[in-house]
């Protein structure tokens, strides 16, 4: 483990004066990103997208806190996960409204700080039965109407399962428009956000996420997003990390001349064979 990311304001807030400074410091590991989390009851209808004025200026205060909060700790990164923007019911909302709103939003935390990257982590649903940036192409439709050198996406794996997409696919497209700035590592079955071991059910998956993230010369960080609720959180982050430099080293056996060559003339067998067996 070389970094850490928190969520915020709460894990922030929990901490007493100086007692985040310190615990810094015990660790040696730097802050590479905060998340936001938006989750009071106040943005229970939305955040940036909220009906109320008075609640999407709050929203947006709070995002610009997190990047005020990141550039004091030398963080480089927001990560926004905006959970209740979006809807429940048909008619129950103008989308057109709303996307200008959460558009708005974002170029409103982008700017207050542009040494500091912001970026949206995508989910398709949950918390709302639909998410306003529910897949990738949301993500980069929406990076490309904010339309600032700081502001890009997140992919997260299980988000990307439930949106029905191929996370290295997903991964790709976000590293061809220069806008890949966060990946959350876990694994899931698809329609929940399981929040599992990395690679515990999606293995060759996982295995081609890792190679296009080398591939395609991403620079951020990985962060194990997983749910430890029944394991002990100690061991669940140690076989995430195993897990990670095992396939690593796997990747380093392979034969890229060859995995290029099977891939463009997209012959499965022969990608088959140049991995070989799991």
């Amino acid at each position: 483990m070389t970094a850490l990311e928190l969520n915020f304001p709460r894990h922030v807030l929990d901490f007493g004066k100086g007692e985040l400074d310190a615990l810094l410091i015990e660790t040696g590991l730097p802050m590479t990103a905060l998340n936001l989390r938006l989750d009071d009851l106040t943005f229970r209808r939305g955040a940036f997208t909220a009906p109320e004025q008075q609640t999407r200026l709050e929203a947006r205060r709070i995002a610009q806190d997190a990047v005020d909060c990141a550039a004091r700790y030398s963080a480089g990164h927001v990560v926004l996960w905006m959970a209740d923007d979006g809807w429940d019911y048909p008619f129950q909302t103008d989308y057109g409204a709303i996307w200008q709103a959460e558009i708005e939003g974002f170029r409103s935390v982008a700017d207050r700080n542009p040494a500091i990257r912001v970026s949206v982590e995508y989910k398709p649903r949950e918390p709302r039965r639909f998410s306003l940036i529910r897949s990738m192409a949301d993500a980069l439709l929406a990076a490309n109407e904010v339309n600032r050198p700081n502001f890009g996406v997140t992919i997260d794996v299980c988000h990307s399962y439930m949106a029905g997409e191929h996370p290295p696919a997903a991964a790709a497209a976000a590293l061809a428009a220069g806008k890949l700035f966060g990946v959350h590592l876990n694994d899931g079955y698809g329609p929940a956000d399981d929040g599992l071991i990395v690679a515990s059910v999606h293995q060759r998956d996982t295995l081609e996420l890792i190679h296009v993230l080398k591939s395609g010369s991403y620079d951020g960080t990985i962060y194990f997003d997983t749910f430890p609720i029944r394991e002990e959180p100690e061991e669940e982050l140690a076989a995430n990390i195993a897990t990670v430099q095992r396939l690593l080293r796997r990747l380093d056996h392979v034969n890229l001349t060859e995995l290029t060559a099977a891939q463009s003339a997209q012959d499965a067998l022969a990608v088959a064979r140049v991995l070989g067996a799991e």
